[in-house]
């Protein structure tokens, strides 16, 4: 017969936080110190890369903000024209 099924086992309530809580807290600490070591230590290297971004912010602005060429959905029928009524 286990502990658990004792009839008189109780178990604890919960303090504090929980486990997941404590090693998602703990994750997020590593993390933030691996990328600010990995900034310190690669510095020339990522601010290298940014001058990039613009000419790739294009590209990608284009497609995901325009749809690409010629490909305008807008709902079928004609558009709204003030003079047709």
């Amino acid at each position: 017969m286990s502990v658990q099924d004792h009839p008189g086992y109780r178990e604890r309530p919960q303090e504090g936080m929980s486990t997941k809580a404590k090693a998602g807290l703990v994750l997020i600490g590593f993390l933030a110190i691996a990328g600010a070591l990995l900034f310190t230590e690669h510095r020339a290297h990522v601010l290298g890369l940014l001058i990039w971004l613009p000419l790739l912010a294009c590209p990608l602005m284009h497609f995901f903000m325009h749809g690409g060429h010629g490909h305008h959905h807008h709902g079928g029928g004609r558009p709204n024209d003030s003079r047709s009524e």
